[in-house]
């Protein structure tokens, strides 16, 4: 695909986003801040959001996950289904040195140490640091409930050629799916008792 020939991302991400033309083309949350997925329009880039605390820390999204990506919201579930299943090769985002997180921008080959960036009404930007929240390399995030993340790129052709972005979180490495307990074998049915026939009793002839 020209979408992802014309980047250098790491091949784990690239076949993570490749999904997208299998979820666009085929046809959680914390609480009330991130319920849905059409934000409100930011507004123009020189009215500069103020900072503030980001809903959540970098901690929470530390860890492994599947990564794929949608273009119209009714893909959201089956886009969902096919982040689970690239947690064979999974996205890894770990904690930065200096307490941001490790993570692409946009066409770069290498990770960024990016940080979670409040804004007035809830809002959560992650992108550098230097940048104030909703920066143009920013990714607002839509929706996280712990397990399932999404990200909205606030540039426009970024957005166009990637989507949203759909991060959903890989279970421990090594894990195994727990198997089904077999159904316990049902006793046997007693079988009735056999009648006894009384003895015959011995009656002496009548006199």
């Amino acid at each position: 695909m020209s979408l992802f020939s014309r980047t250098r991302l790491p091949s784990a991400l690239v076949l993570a986003l490749a999904t997208l033309g299998l979820a666009g083309c085929s046809g959680g949350s914390i609480s009330n801040p991130f319920s849905t997925f059409e934000p409100a329009p930011l507004p123009p880039a020189q009215e500069n959001l103020p900072s503030m605390p980001p809903a959540f820390p970098p901690q929470d999204i530390v860890g492994r996950w599947g990564l794929a990506a949608f273009h119209k919201v009714e893909d959201r579930a089956r886009t969902e289904a096919a982040a689970a299943d690239q947690c064979k090769q999974p996205y890894i985002i770990t904690l930065g040195p200096s307490g941001g997180v490790m993570m692409h921008l946009a066409d770069q080959a290498t990770p960024t140490e990016l940080r979670l960036k409040g804004a007035p009404g809830n809002r959560t930007f992650i992108g550098p640091a230097e940048d104030p929240p909703g920066g143009q390399q920013d990714r607002e995030v839509v929706s996280f409930d712990g397990r399932v993340l999404a990200l909205r790129w606030l540039d426009s052709e970024v957005q166009g050629r990637y989507g949203t972005m759909v991060y959903v979180r890989c279970g421990p490495e090594g894990e195994k799916r727990p198997k089904p307990k077999a159904a316990k074998p049902k006793p046997a049915p007693r079988a009735a008792p056999k009648s006894v026939q009384p003895p015959i009793q011995n009656i002496p002839p009548a006199r």
